[in-house]
């Protein structure tokens, strides 16, 4: 992973994190309680396949009894609260007041999204990023009821095929994103499929599909 520079300046602007994205680049803190953000670079770069999640039989039946109500762009704050929070295998964040202020900004311009997984009136998991062009940034993703991320996750990959995104970015590939088929890419190779999707003229809708429709959309392969 490469790294650039220790702190990035006080000024940055939500133009100047965009202009970032295009170029390959993403924020990142130390911790919550660092004040100081620094430009990531990944030597490989997680992605996600739109034609290639993987969803288990298991996956499949949950996203299709609509266990989950699936929002959209609904309660950023709320989304990255639970993005922040403790837990299991992680105690602490990288989302820090700034990550909150720049990503909020981007929010409110139409940049940033989310996709909510809510149960009885809560929300129980989710996820967000950054739409530009035909890519999407995946940013972080949170669950407080099994699977609930994971339904957030199909129904992220189903509306960015209906609308014509061409890159799912991960940033990094975990142990969990790998088993959803997330796969590494060279850095020039990454270079290449986002120069090819950033002049793409994707519109986010912030609409869910239906369970059947989303599932028929991500034509998932069963583990």
């Amino acid at each position: 992973m490469t790294r650039h520079g220790d702190d990035i300046d006080q000024t940055i602007t939500p133009e100047v994190l965009l202009k970032a994205y295009a170029c390959g680049i993403f924020p990142m803190a130390e911790s919550a309680d660092d004040p100081g953000l620094y430009w990531v670079e990944p030597e490989r770069r997680g992605i996600i396949p739109l034609d290639g999640l993987t969803v288990s039989s298991r996956l499949a039946r949950t996203v299709k009894s609509g266990r989950f109500e699936i929002r959209m762009d609904h309660d950023f704050d709320a989304v990255i609260d639970g993005c922040a929070a403790p837990a299991e295998g992680r105690h602490s964040t990288w989302i820090n007041a700034r990550i909150r202020r720049l990503y909020g900004a981007l929010f409110r311009m139409g940049h940033c999204h989310t996709v909510e997984a809510w149960r009885d009136g809560r929300l129980v998991g989710g996820l967000y990023g950054v739409s530009l062009g035909g890519a999407f940034f995946g940013e972080s993703m949170f669950h407080r009821e099994t699977d609930a991320s994971k339904v957030a996750l199909v129904h992220l990959v189903a509306r960015l095929a209906t609308d014509g995104f061409r890159l799912l970015d991960t940033q990094f590939v975990t142990p969990h994103l790998a088993t959803l088929g997330a796969v590494e890419v060279p850095r020039s190779r990454y270079q290449r499929l986002l120069d090819a999707a950033l002049p793409v003229r994707a519109q986010w809708t912030p609409q869910p599909l239906e369970p059947a429709t989303a599932l028929a959309t991500v034509s998932p392969r069963h583990a």
